[in-house]
């Protein structure tokens, strides 16, 4: 690093410190927990993660989506607030650095894949609602009960509108009028600390306390010191699924703002030693009473713009943080909850992102229904039983997929040797005599009565009479034991009709395993083909009949078989 790379990332480090500071109070706030721990959760792990991190952009600290599910899964164990709900908040940052420096350690991180683009997608527009709709007590004033539950929430604020109170409800309503003024202006400017300065010299100077308006009150000051996670083993039990729910959103979330700036920038990132550095960060701010970090797509846009050249630019909002809290915390005395909540408000609108689901349903409608389940699930039911429900959706979905592939009959393009399906191929021609398939997946036991049916039932259906079946198997990668017992059913059912099965284009694993069954020699040596073109050619020899010559002579003088190239590997030594 040189002098330059230093200057850049302290002033991207002192950009985005400012910004963290209102906002890790605004989303400890959102955990349950009173906002100086926001800010501790600036300070340790921002001075851990530079030491392993492998990308450059990467703004850490804590963010809204995982402060609601540490909300929702300790919210369950204590009342928010309290010593054991604080205790058990850092027993999870714990939990959740140990759980993601074990997987980095042993390279699981493909792990995150359970949670698919759809699933994430889902999630994060439910979260955001939540998030927005759990923030209506400290915008209007109301006594609203404390709940992750979308429609409880709801219909306890609908029976309490006459309870709004009005200077809070104004608080809260300019607060968020200047916020989304501040981000439509052309030149960044950092929203949260201006709404935290003008909300608390407002509640100072008009006396707004004194009109009902809540405010943090006193924020203790000074560096948080060093103590251990305190839990039993009845704890870590209860936590366990939290932590794991959690660990694998920050992973998603960390891959995801990694890689993406990475390529803007072309840098490199490893996604285990990413997953090392989180979990260690966390790990180690739990004994300073720092809350779950992550990776934040807002700051890590500031801290990019701002001019970062490492990811020693957390290090230095990590200082703007350390002197807040030695020497500011005073003037937060003042500062509404109101304006708190609004900055939570506004930055989780980008969560609910109606762009990236129109996308979805566009590109792949079931990925679309997919990410609508999980966000539904997750409103109705609850935000880690909305990620395990969307998941197991994205499971079951890809085993659904799995149980009926695709599987195409082909037909001949005149004047070349290609094949292509009928149903996307209008000038293709079916073959007579000759029920020719490709075969577009694993041929598995998911698949293997899938696959077999459709085979019989389309070599009996139709005004032709078939006299051969031809699958095309360049696209089988896999073949079980299930589905070589199926190949050795659909033999012996098309032999007793007088059909011929006839198998071409097998990669080597699918050769090997139809070897070491014994199919190949009960089916014979040629029944196996380098390409549906040569099956055809074989076919033709093979037939004696004059009338089924007659059928398939156009296909040969279309081809022309004196030109055709050298045949390919037809057995499977």
């Amino acid at each position: 690093m040189d002098a330059a790379d230093l200057r850049d990332d302290l002033r991207a480090g002192l950009t985005v410190g400012i910004m963290l500071v209102p906002q890790g109070m605004a989303y400890a706030v959102i955990a349950g927990l009173p906002p100086i721990y926001g800010l501790y959760a600036g300070l340790v792990p921002l001075l851990i993660y530079p030491l392993l991190a492998t990308s450059r952009h990467l703004a850490t600290g804590p963010v809204a989506i995982d402060m609601l599910i540490v909300a929702a899964g300790v919210g369950l164990l204590a009342n928010p607030g309290s010593d054991r709900y604080v205790q058990l908040v850092l027993l999870l940052t714990a939990m959740v650095g140990v759980i993601q420096v074990v997987m980095g350690l042993g390279r699981i991180g493909a792990l995150v894949s359970l949670l698919a683009r759809p699933v994430i997608t889902g999630f994060a527009a439910a979260a955001g609602i939540i998030i927005a709709l759990s923030q209506l007590a400290n915008l209007t004033g109301m006594p609203l009960e404390r709940t992750p539950y979308v429609l409880a929430l709801v219909a306890d604020a609908a029976g309490r509108l006459d309870q709004i109170h009005l200077p809070t409800f104004l608080v809260g309503g300019a607060s968020v009028a200047v916020l989304l003024t501040l981000k439509r202006l052309p030149v960044r400017i950092p929203g949260p600390l201006v709404v935290v300065v003008l909300a608390t010299l407002g509640a100072w100077l008009l006396g707004l306390e004194n009109a009902g308006v809540r405010t943090t009150g006193e924020v203790p000051s000074g560096l948080p010191a060093f103590s251990l996670p305190r839990g039993t083993w009845v704890d870590l039990r209860d936590l366990l699924p939290t932590a794991v729910t959690l660990a694998l959103v920050q992973f998603m979330s960390v891959s995801s703002l990694t890689k993406l700036f990475a390529r803007r920038h072309r840098t490199s990132v490893n996604p285990n030693k990413e997953l090392l550095a989180i979990g260690a960060a966390n790990f180690a701010g739990s004994f300073f009473r720092a809350l779950p970090v992550s990776g934040s797509f807002s700051r890590t846009s500031v801290n990019v713009d701002a001019g970062a050249r490492t990811a020693l630019a957390n290090g230095a909002a990590a200082v703007v943080v350390a002197f807040t809290l030695l020497f500011f915390t005073p003037l937060f005395y003042h500062l509404p909850l109101a304006a708190l909540g609004a900055i939570v408000v506004v930055s989780v609108l980008g969560l609910v992102d109606m762009t990236e689901l129109r996308y979805l349903f566009r590109t792949k409608r079931a990925d679309g229904l997919l990410a609508l389940f999980t966000l539904s699930a997750t409103l109705l039911v609850g935000i880690r039983e909305g990620i395990l429900l969307g998941v197991a959706g994205s499971a079951a979905a890809v085993l659904f997929r799995l149980s009926r592939p695709h599987v195409a009959e082909l037909g001949h393009l005149p004047g070349t040797r290609y094949f292509r399906d009928l149903d996307r191929a209008p000038e293709a021609l079916p073959m007579e005599s000759v029920l020719l398939v490709r075969v577009d997946a694993a041929f598995s036991f998911f698949n293997a009565d899938f696959i077999k049916r459709f085979i019989l039932q389309k070599s009996d259906e139709g005004d032709r009479e078939i006299r051969a079946v031809v699958v095309d198997g360049m696209s089988i990668n896999d073949l079980d034991t299930t589905a070589v017992e199926a190949v050795a059913q659909i033999v012996e059912e098309l032999d007793a009709r007088g059909i011929e099965l006839h198998l071409t284009g097998l990669v080597g694993p699918v050769r090997d395993t139809i070897r070491h069954s014994g199919l190949y020699r009960k089916m014979g040596r040629r029944r196996f083909h380098a390409t549906p073109h040569e099956a055809i050619l074989t076919l033709l020899d093979d037939w004696d009949r004059d009338d089924e010559r007659h059928r398939l002579e156009g296909y040969r003088e279309q081809i022309n078989r004196r030109a055709s190239t050298t045949p390919g590997r037809t057995d499977l030594d």
